[in-house]
């Protein structure tokens, strides 16, 4: 199992599992607005997903 961001809920990663994603690295093409659309995907949830993304891109260049 993946380690995902401190500040996302159960609810959340069951969104995101259902919907296919199972590591963050997947997220980084995904738009925000389709995980927004994800049931039980919450604004606590986005802000640390898209904390997380933002530093694994500063990390990768």
């Amino acid at each position: 199992m993946t380690e995902w961001p401190k500040g996302v809920a159960k609810p959340a990663i069951r969104a995101l599992n259902a919907a296919g994603y199972t590591q963050l690295e997947q997220l980084e093409k995904v738009d925000l607005s389709t995980l927004k659309n994800l049931h039980g995907m919450g604004p606590k949830a986005l802000a640390a997903m898209e904390a997380a993304l933002n530093e694994s891109r500063k990390h990768s260049e």
